[in-house]
């Protein structure tokens, strides 16, 4: 026997939808449901075999989904059966879409069993998505910036890499993805009450976010966006799993994205029934789609302890991804060299590159208390360092020589 959960939220084809399913054969209504968080506490039952869903249901996103089928669930969704429906249905994840105009297939896609795509069309590879803005330039990379606990520096050096990309002149979009105590805002000056990343999740769970993709950032200049964080930390549990990687895959297509996160990569379970993320799965999702990882420590004793830790730590969650190691606040009190900071890191991990930034507390101080970059903030030590920094992990096109540029002329001539 088939006994199916049923949200319908009110629409019109619920009424129709319960007919049919009471005439065939084997199928029952085990409930009907009010929204989707009842739905989630109904599958824990055990009793239910399939969800028959309203695709514009609050709440319908791909961790809801992920619940459901986690429960045994076949989950149909009930929408227009056109391009953003199915692509709507696709990024949730359900596994069938039926039309407002074929409900009679509707018990078919209940009892239906193997590849789900034979109801939904999937369109997430499609380059003619709606909504999706076209780049004037290949998509940019994805450059995260991470460091373990007691890393001062990991926001200074993410809003200096964005800063400096921009103001060379490459689209940049700037996230706030730090679950502890984002401060990306802050740093830059920006008192918008609105958090990007909370607008970003709900626009992702109604599958919108890629048509509407500029009500989440904040525009700084031509070039550059930021992705405001969560204005206070217990609102992590707002942005369930695949928002960050959405987020940063849309806004990929534009230019380079670079993500601020938080400092713990533990994997915690989630701690209730309908299976909200653990409070890392905004770091651990940002790494996962990360092109290239920026690991942020100190160069004290303590800071250089925890960096080797976080080091191994970090080659177990993601073994193949670049990393570049920029250590902090260095100085020449602690009674080593560069090169003997080198030695120590590099047995940790395989590095694309290890850094150095000055301790410059006079530059940093400025760049907070005018609201910018230390690149921005004027000429230091810290802004060449990582000017430096940016031109490492993304070098700048090499000018034409003029030797060549005059013999082109006399080629015209």
């Amino acid at each position: 026997m088939l006994v199916a959960v049923v949200v319908a939220v009110g629409a019109a084809w619920e009424s129709p939808v319960l007919e049919l399913i009471a005439a065939r054969s084997g199928m029952v209504v085990l409930k009907r449901c009010v929204d989707v968080d009842e739905a989630l506490a109904t599958s824990t039952s055990g009793q239910a075999d399939a969800a028959v869903v309203a695709l514009d249901a609050p709440g319908l996103d791909p961790t809801a989904v992920d619940v459901l089928h986690r429960q045994g669930l076949r989950v149909v969704a009930v929408g227009p059966d056109d391009e953003a429906g199915r692509t709507r249905a696709a990024r949730v994840g359900v596994d069938a879409l039926v039309g407002h105009d074929d409900l009679d297939m509707l018990t078919d896609a209940l009892e239906a069993e193997g590849d789900p795509t034979a109801y939904v069309e999937p369109a997430l590879d499609d380059p003619g998505l709606v909504g999706v803005p076209a780049g004037d330039g290949p998509p940019g990379r994805a450059f995260v910036v991470w460091g373990p606990a007691g890393a001062p520096g990991r926001t200074t050096v993410a809003v200096a890499l964005a800063a400096t990309l921009a103001r060379r002149g490459q689209r940049t979009t700037l996230v706030d993805a730090d679950p502890y105590g984002g401060s990306v805002a802050q740093q830059l000056g920006v008192l918008d009450e609105v958090s990007g990343l909370l607008s970003a999740a709900r626009l992702t769970g109604d599958g919108a976010l890629e048509a509407r993709l500029d009500t989440v950032q904040r525009r700084l200049g031509d070039r550059l966006t930021v992705v405001t964080g969560l204005p206070r930390a217990d609102r992590w549990v707002e942005v369930r799993i695949g928002v960050v990687e959405h987020l940063v895959e849309v806004a990929g297509s534009l230019g380079h994205v670079v993500v601020d996160t938080g400092f713990s990569l533990e994997d915690d379970p989630p701690g209730d029934l309908v299976a909200r993320p653990g409070r890392n799965q905004l770091t651990l999702g940002a790494l996962e789609v990360a092109d290239e990882v920026l690991v942020v420590g100190t160069a004290d004793p303590i800071g250089l302890s925890r960096l080797a830790r976080g080091l191994v730590d970090l080659r177990e969650q993601r073994p193949c991804a670049p990393v570049r190691v920029v250590v902090n606040r260095m100085r020449p009190t602690l009674g080593w060299s560069e090169r003997d900071i080198t030695g120590m890191v590099e047995g940790f991990a395989r590095l694309a590159g290890v850094h150095f930034l000055p301790d410059d507390r006079e530059a940093a101080d400025r760049a907070l208390t005018t609201g910018t970059s230390v690149v921005e903030a004027g000429e230091s030590e810290l802004a060449k360092g990582l000017t430096a920094l940016t031109e490492a992990v993304v070098p700048p096109p090499a000018p034409r020589r003029r030797r060549e540029r005059r013999k082109f002329l006399t080629r015209r001539r």
